[in-house]
């Protein structure tokens, strides 16, 4: 005689088996609310020992909600959005909420068309970033959905956006290099018109300062480039400045600027040891020496935004503002 088919297991059952009620195992499933990790895991972990398969029409239709997120950026080429994108999977809890990514190519027309499509879609909120630091304009007034900014603040301070820490990145750098021994330190960095190059540049002024040093020779601004890291290093050693230290304010540049000192015979990090910003792994790895760098944590710029935009989904919108995710140092062999 054939057996009855066992009954798939309800949110109730995860809710008894995890020692919750029926209301905070629905937030932990949905990444909803503020719950405690512990109380999170022990939800997700009765779940997957239940087999518990969340009915998704249901689901939507109960909640109102269409379990998706949108996330326009400007950066086609994805360098500054995909660790932005990755750390807002992990909030959004992969499998549970889908995220479309929409790319506007810094096109105002084509990310009005993102707009309007993702709201036809219902999306429940979108998250906006982009591949640079300085301020942009609100996505749109009176959207009917919560927006949040990671990497790429909104110019409104009633919004909410989460950014690198870039005055804390030119702080680490020079801390590090003088840590080092470094007394004579220089910088090149990229356009002065871009709001991490400023930014940078204070931080490693205010480490200097500290110290009761200050920048050794001029700043040295040009475009993001490895070619410009190459020239401004060589502009360096024809000045006749002495220097024992440079921090760059991108990967590239500090590559482009070990390539120079390297074929003018100075060591690195022996003779001038170098710090760049980023943590680029093709630039970090790509050659000898490997790069000590500043790694601006956009994984978790990304996976605080959509916490944040969670929060606002579910009825509990945090404070505008913006909020700076710290830096963290990564060693490499170019410094001592």
């Amino acid at each position: 005689m054939n057996q009855p088919r066992p009954r798939p297991a309800t949110i109730r059952n995860v809710a008894a088996l995890a020692g919750v009620s029926v209301g905070t195992a629905s937030k932990a499933l949905n990444s909803r609310g503020q719950l405690r990790q512990e109380t999170r895991d022990r939800v997700l972990a009765a779940a997957e020992q239940l087999n518990f398969r969340p009915n998704e029409a249901a689901r939507s239709l109960s909640s109102e909600r269409t379990f998706t997120v949108g996330l326009i950026s400007t950066d086609s080429i994805g360098r500054f959005s995909i660790p932005v994108l990755l750390g807002a999977e992990d909030a959004l809890d992969a499998g549970t909420i889908s995220v479309f990514l929409c790319d506007t190519r810094d096109d105002p027309i084509r990310e009005r068309h993102y707009v309007e499509t993702l709201l036809s879609r219902r999306v429940d909120g979108i998250i906006v970033t982009g591949r640079r630091s300085d301020p942009r304009p609100p996505l749109a007034r009176d959207l009917p959905v919560p927006v949040v900014y990671a990497l790429t603040p909104s110019r409104d301070p009633a919004d909410c956006s989460v950014v690198a820490d870039d005055d804390q990145a030119g702080f680490l750098a020079a801390e590090h290099l003088i840590a080092t021994g470094r007394r004579a330190i220089a910088q090149i960095t990229g356009p002065a018109r871009f709001d991490a190059v400023v930014r940078r540049e204070k931080g490693l002024n205010s480490a200097l300062a500290k110290h009761g040093l200050e920048l050794t020779g001029p700043v040295l601004y040009g475009e993001w480039s490895e070619a410009w890291g190459r020239r401004a290093a060589q502009n360096l050693l024809r000045s006749g400045v002495e220097f024992d230290g440079i921090y760059c304010a991108s990967d590239m540049l500090a590559r482009g600027a070990a390539e120079a000192l390297l074929a003018a015979g100075r060591s690195v990090p022996g003779d001038v040891a170098l710090v760049g910003t980023d943590n680029w792994d093709v630039m970090v790895e790509g050659r000898r020496p490997s790069l000590t760098t500043i790694d601006l944590s956009l994984h978790e710029v990304g996976r605080r935004a959509a916490q944040y935009l969670l929060a606002a989904i579910d009825g509990e919108p945090v404070p505008g503002g913006m909020e700076t995710v710290p830096p963290q140092l990564i060693m490499g062999e170019s410094t001592d």
